[in-house]
């Protein structure tokens, strides 16, 4: 009889606010802050300071290498990029899936929407940027020509380019139109890591590991370069700034001196463009106001009047005999702007810890210049109010997660609670909906233990204290010197009053608790006192006791173990076999057998009455650093460095399941006492619970599972691809499909082959039946049930209409070109559909291109072809007309509404930039006439010292 076994799947991960692989970004409303979790998209609501909403992939594609890397925000929409370079577009209100867009062969490294949110670009770590439709949900191009790490992009909405930064030290500049790069911009002398521009597209700033930061002034189609250079607001001296050139977008403004030496991280302006945020790869945010047109202009010339001075006291100490001369001379320079005039140093933030992203909220609050929202690389969230006289800490996120590691996880005896244990704290938590409830400060907790009535906890530090902790006040009663090194194990002792520790400084002690009233105390608390103490040769790393209480098997350094009888700690055995250390292990509810887990990444499994070894397995691929077996039960939990959990049969010796979610090495794993869940604590600072469900399975189903996974992982690795060479480097500005080649593609490309062959045969039955009919043998006529009742053209349209529109390309490259020439033939009744037109004229269009050698040459294409021609581009242009209309109507419905209108300023927002220019220009006329006068003064009198200085 074959065994079945039920299923553990991933519940719930808690204990991440933010991690450190990808950006944060507000949403258009400034009220939520998003957050990456690992694999999800923490929705932070930021005044309350609570997770509203977090964005999940689905249970089945959850794992290790969905981390997301890459957030961009839109009005409604949400794009994450992950590791694995697929880009999920999540609907905000809903916090649904919207759909899945695979083209990128490495991680996403940026994400940006234009400012209508219709398209978005993607940078990765494969050098591609690819465009995508975001109505469409599919990618339009992909640009190539960088040679390393795409680092940022920004869309440059007023002439329809896009600017990109990358490792290579180079900016590029690609017209959408045309889709090429149309100017590269080189320079920089490190890597470029992030680039922005303002609201109105006059500035781009570049950071990189150099220490200035570098900007540029744009220069759009609708300006030419007198015009610029008559406003002076992009300025650079003549010498670099050539005459006519029509491709250039980006010209040097100058560079800005930066305080920090570590590299860049993000610069990024905020909403308004005021002011310039440059977080480097450090502790520290520099803030620089940005200075409008005007101001600018009057800081070049008090830098030039102040170098004026300072020459002309020059030539006075030289005593110049002519005044003619000094005069020339002082008049030589014409005030140009430059970058040191534009961005003033405003403000330094300082954070706490390493900051790994920053972002500015759309929204300027009322009594400050602006919030910003800062992620450290200690799962924390920090907002600071920057105003011109400082910056303050607003608020931070905090209590939510741990600052490092969980290095422990503990349960009670009831499951109801669990304890966690960090560098600098300890936080119990609600298992069951990962809720945090007590955080107490502590040293670094190795490990812990929950006594009976969940009243009162035991931590075992790094120092080797015991802190005695009470859970109801969230207070740490007494700290405890109870071992001279790190106390690495501490367990109950079962049925009894008692606990045993194991430390580093080879001591293992046993201890008792209990309720006591000390003297000069009020109330009764809990007291915890050393009655015996054994001295190991060693050191202690694991000690595990058997639910019996009559033996103690410890662990040391020396990659043995050794069981001892608890009542007289007499040897009973040695256990060996381990190459290298054992960290873990555990006894069995009856104590027949234990499992021990080394840095060796065995498991193997003893029998407890003869010490002999049953089995030696070789469990994971880095050390395995917790084992613990179901209670009642001969299953074992194992988890380790490799990042995963796995579950054994320790009778049967077989692998039961592989369980993948964690994103760092796994040190701990605490299992409820009904066996019911799991759970595990991690290096990514997550906590995650595993339940069982109802769900069974079987160990041979298992076996071709994990086959077929080994096969699919390898298909790129295989024999025959091994000496393919590999993709030439692509040639500058190339242009290349968005989409790449998935299982989903191929499996799209099988479902509509299928249909055609199912089609094609159930048309030649209904042409013999027709046929049989015409000689009189009328019989009834079977459909195929496997058409589901429709005909082979709606049944194959069926089947093309459920491929998804960013895998569509993909999917059509895989089909064989005899499908192809199928294909075609049913899409003059599909046009025939109004709202199938569309789908029909991409397809068509992309056939056509990809195999159009292929069709010429072929015959029976050319009737498919005319036939297609004559009533596709009929109902195109019929389509197109609908549309048109429709615009134009809503075009007249809008401007009805609005001469109906009772508003005083239709246009106020034109208005007030008409007015704001006149009175610039207005001030500035005053401000030249006010300097000339003061020039010729200052020019007066030097000329009457120079004469009284001669005489």
């Amino acid at each position: 009889m074959v065994k079945s076994y039920l299923r553990y799947e991933p519940a719930s991960a808690f204990g991440v606010i933010v991690s450190v692989e990808a950006n944060i970004t507000y949403d258009g409303s400034g009220k939520h802050l998003l957050a990456p979790s690992l694999e999800k998209v923490g929705v932070w609501h930021v005044r309350q300071g609570v997770c509203t909403k977090a964005l999940s992939p689905s249970a089945s594609s959850a794992g290790p290498s969905l981390a997301v890397t890459s957030i961009a925000a839109s009005t409604s929409m949400i794009a994450s990029g992950y590791a694995d370079g697929s880009i999920r577009m999540w609907d905000y209100e809903k916090g649904s899936c919207e759909t899945t867009l695979n083209g990128h062969g490495g991680a996403v490294c940026t994400l940006r929407y234009n400012k209508l949110g219709s398209l978005l670009a993607s940078g990765s770590k494969d050098c591609d940027i690819i465009i995508w439709d975001v109505v469409g949900e599919t990618g339009l191009y992909r640009l190539r020509g960088h040679r390393d790490q795409v680092t940022d992009v920004v869309f440059l909405d007023s002439s329809k380019k896009l600017i990109s930064s990358s490792k290579d030290k180079y900016i590029r500049v690609w017209d959408l139109e045309t889709q090429h790069c149309v100017q590269i911009v080189g320079g920089h002398h490190s890597e470029i890591w992030s680039i922005d521009t303002d609201i109105e597209e006059r500035y781009l700033v570049a950071g990189s590991a150099d220490p200035e930061l570098r900007c540029y002034t744009i220069k759009h189609d609708f300006l030419d370069i007198k015009s610029l250079r008559a406003g002076g607001s992009t300025t650079v001296d003549d010498d670099n700034m050539p005459t006519h050139d029509k491709r250039e977008v980006l010209k040097l403004l100058g560079e800005v001196q930066r305080q920090t030496k570590d590299r860049v991280a993000t610069v990024r302006f905020n909403k308004a463009g005021s002011l310039l945020a440059c977080q480097v790869a450090g502790k520290i945010v520099e803030v620089f106001d940005v200075l409008d047109e005007a101001s600018a202009k009057r800081k070049a010339k008090r830098r030039i009047n102040r170098k004026k001075e300072k020459k002309s006291q020059k030539l006075m100490t030289e005593a110049s005999e002519n005044g003619d001369a000094v005069r020339d001379t002082l008049e030589e320079n014409v005030p140009v702007v430059t970058a040191a005039d534009v961005f003033k140093l405003l403000q330094t933030v300082r954070a706490s810890k390493k900051i790994c992203s920053i972002s500015f909220c759309p929204v300027t609050p009322k009594n400050s210049l602006a919030m910003l929202a800062l992620s450290l690389n200690n799962n924390l969230l920090e907002f600071y109010s920057i105003d011109t006289s400082g910056t303050n800490k607003t608020l931070a996120i905090e209590l939510q997660g741990h600052r490092s590691d969980v290095r422990s996880v503990t349960l009670s005896s009831d499951n109801s609670l669990l304890m966690a244990t960090s560098h600098s704290a300890v936080k119990f938590w609600n298992p069951s909906t990962g809720s945090c409830l007590r955080t107490i400060g502590s040293g670094y907790g190795l490990c812990g233990l929950i006594l009976p009535q969940n009243k009162y906890a035991l931590v075992g530090t790094k120092t080797g204290t015991l802190e005695v902790l009470d859970i109801g006040s969230g207070t740490c009663i007494e700290v405890v010197e109870a071992h001279g090194g790190s106390i690495r194990s501490i367990l109950a002792i079962p049925n009894e009053n008692r606990f045993v520790t194991g430390s580093a400084d080879h001591d293992i002690k046993f201890w008792e608790y209990g309720i006591k009233q000390k003297p000069g105390q009020d109330s009764r608390h809990i007291t915890v006192s050393n009655v015996n103490t054994m001295k190991m040769n060693d050191d202690v790393l694991a000690v595990s006791v058997s639910p019996d209480a009559q033996k103690i098997a410890v662990a040391l350094l020396d990659c043995t173990v050794k069981v001892f009888f608890m009542d007289s700690l007499k040897l009973l055995h040695s256990l060996y076999g381990h190459k290298l250390p054992v960290f873990c292990m555990d006894i069995s509810s009856d104590g027949d057998l234990i499992v021990t887990g080394s840095a060796d990444k065995n498991l193997m499994i003893w029998g407890l009455d003869f010490g002999d070894r049953h089995k030696s397995i070789f469990a994971h691929s880095d050390s395995v650093m917790a084992v613990q077996f179901v209670h009642n039960t001969h299953y074992v939990f194992s988890v380790g460095k490799d990042r995963l959990v796995k579950y054994w049969d320790a009778d049967k010796f077989e692998l039961l399941l592989t369980l993948e979610g964690h994103h760092a090495d796994i040190w701990c794993l605490a299992i409820s006492s009904l066996g019911d869940f799991i759970v595990t604590g991690s290096h990514d600072r997550s906590i995650r619970r595993w339940d069982r469900t109802e769900e069974p399975f079987f160990i041979e189903e298992e076996k071709e599972k994990r086959l077929e996974q080994m096969f699919e992982s390898d298909l790129d690795n295989d024999f025959g691809n091994k000496y393919i060479p590999k993709e030439e480097i692509p040639e500058e500005g190339a242009v290349a499909l968005a989409g790449k080649k998935t299982q989903e593609t191929l499996s799209a490309c099988d479902s509509i082959i299928e249909a055609l062959d199912l089609a094609e045969t159930e048309t030649e039955r209904i042409a013999e039946y027709e046929e049989e009919k015409t000689k009189g043998k009328v019989t009834e006529f079977q459909p195929n049930y496997l058409m589901l009742g429709l005909s082979p053209s709606a049944f194959v349209l069926r089947a093309l209409s459920n491929v998804q529109t960013s895998d569509l390309e993909q999917t059509l490259l895989t089909l064989p070109f005899s499908d192809t020439l199928k294909l075609l033939s049913y899409m003059t009744d599909w046009s025939q559909y109004p709202d199938k037109v569309e789908l029909v004229s991409r397809v068509a269009t992309f056939l056509l291109q990809i195999h159009y050698n292929q069709l010429v040459s072929t015959p029976s294409a050319r009737p498919i072809l005319s036939t297609l021609k004559e009533h596709l581009h009929e109902k195109v242009k019929e389509r197109k007309d609908i549309i048109g209309f429709n615009l134009a109507a809503m075009d007249h419905l809008k401007q009805l509404m609005v001469m109906r209108s009772d508003a005083l300023f239709q246009d106020a927002k034109a208005k007030m930039m008409e007015i704001r220019t006149r009175n610039t220009k207005r001030a500035e006329a005053r401000t030249d006439v006010g300097g000339e006068k003061r020039k010729k003064k200052k020019q007066k009198k030097s000329n009457d010292s120079n004469l009284h200085a001669i005489l």
